[in-house]
């Protein structure tokens, strides 16, 4: 479906050639850290507007790869792909974290999106009002990666207040919740490009409190995290 009007990137600031394929972490930090691990050294840095971090390099099959964070929620990360879209990608992969939904989830777990709850204001906005799917091949080579194939839910709120939301989300199948899939595959059904997305599991909700990985767990996950994503988008 066609946009009403164009899209100028008017807070991306490229400084470097953007790929054709992009991974999406939220957490600009991250960015670098999966551009370090995956990119040649060094990584050419593609934009700093608004700390809104983004590399650029050759990947180890030989073919530019851009890592582009989009910040925290659908607002900010709705802005970014349409960018991100407008300058030329046409494969994208999030890759972020996620709470459990499922207390039988192990923290680390790899979760592959393969039905995505649009639970969230900026997906609603855009015209999803039913759960929304990744690109096929791309959630298949995530599975083949390790991740596992499961419903996410996506919600604008982290600390959500609302008690029955959770409980809602995982009658309907939802074993996860994060706050940025939604809006991606949403983005790219109407520009006609490729998405998909996979997460790790920084937390789990117990009968004793929420239980959630330490920093140097966290990165070590975004890094793992990257690498699945990258093996969605990989050459043959």
């Amino acid at each position: 479906m066609a946009l009403d009007h164009p899209v100028r990137p008017t807070h991306l600031r490229p400084t470097a050639e953007l790929a054709e394929r992009v991974l999406l972490p939220g957490d600009p930090g991250r960015a670098l850290a999966v551009a370090q691990a995956l990119l040649e050294k060094p990584p050419r840095m593609f934009n700093h507007a608004r700390g809104l971090w983004g590399y650029t390099g050759a990947a180890d099959d030989g073919a530019p790869l851009t890592v582009q964070a989009t910040g925290m929620g659908g607002p900010s990360a709705a802005i970014v792909c349409e960018e991100l879209i407008a300058l030329g990608a046409r494969r994208l992969v999030r890759i972020g974290t996620c709470g459990a939904l499922d207390s039988q989830l192990e923290l680390g777990t790899l979760i592959a999106a393969e039905r995505v709850l649009p639970e969230d204001g900026t997906s609603a906005a855009l015209g999803a009002s039913a759960p929304l799917a990744p690109d096929a091949d791309m959630l298949a080579r995530l599975v083949d990666a390790g991740a596992r194939a499961a419903t996410v839910a996506s919600s604008d709120l982290f600390y959500d207040p609302r008690a029955d939301a959770a409980e809602g989300w995982a009658a309907r199948g939802a074993r996860v919740v994060e706050m940025e899939a939604a809006t991606l595959l949403q983005v790219a059904e109407r520009r006609g490009v490729a998405a998909a997305c996979v997460l790790g599991v920084s937390d789990v909700a117990s009968a004793n409190g929420s239980r959630r990985l330490g920093e140097d767990e966290l990165e070590e996950l975004g890094v793992r995290v990257g690498a699945a994503g990258y093996a969605a988008l990989r050459s043959p």
